[in-house]
């Protein structure tokens, strides 16, 4: 019984973790200090640049994961989502495996050469691959794997 507290306590923080994590991420990408201008060391993007959807407010967060505005937006979305999913097991587990189906198919997105702007919307190339990849695969591994070690089924009978 302990053990099944503890794998819910887990998916709730997981869920609370992506949460904070996306959260922070998309508003940094609104703070013009932290957003550099591709291939110059400027840490801000002028307003001039932006003459469309997708190059608005483009730029690489820290210097590494390319951004834009709705990109930011999206973050901040899901992160706010991840935190509201904290307070039940059962939205943090839905979160979680949403999260996990959504951001690894937007990691394999990102590797195909006409996914790479997401139809012309936001940039899923370099960095963002890598970030997706690794959150997909941490909150499926704890809404997926662990629960179902803790109650003794076999995932790959769940799968079938």
């Amino acid at each position: 019984m302990e053990n099944i507290n503890q794998a819910k306590m887990i998916e709730r923080y997981i869920a609370l973790a992506i949460g904070i994590s996306y959260l922070l991420l998309g508003l940094a990408g609104f703070v013009p200090a932290l957003v550099s201008l591709p291939g110059t060391n400027e840490s801000f993007v002028p307003l001039d640049e932006s003459v469309g959807a997708y190059s608005a407010g483009f730029g690489y967060i820290f210097g590494a994961i390319p951004t834009n505005f709705l990109h930011n937006i999206v973050r901040c979305a899901v992160g706010l989502l991840g935190i509201t999913s904290y307070n039940n097991t059962t939205t943090a587990r839905l979160f979680n495996r949403g999260f996990a189906v959504s951001y690894a198919l937007l990691a394999i997105v990102g590797l195909l050469p006409l996914g790479k702007t997401f139809f012309g919307l936001m940039p899923l190339f370099g960095a963002n691959v890598l970030l997706n990849a690794l959150a997909a695969i941490a909150a499926g591994y704890y809404s997926v794997v662990i629960p179902a070690k803790v109650s003794g089924v076999n995932v790959s009978q769940n799968l079938q």
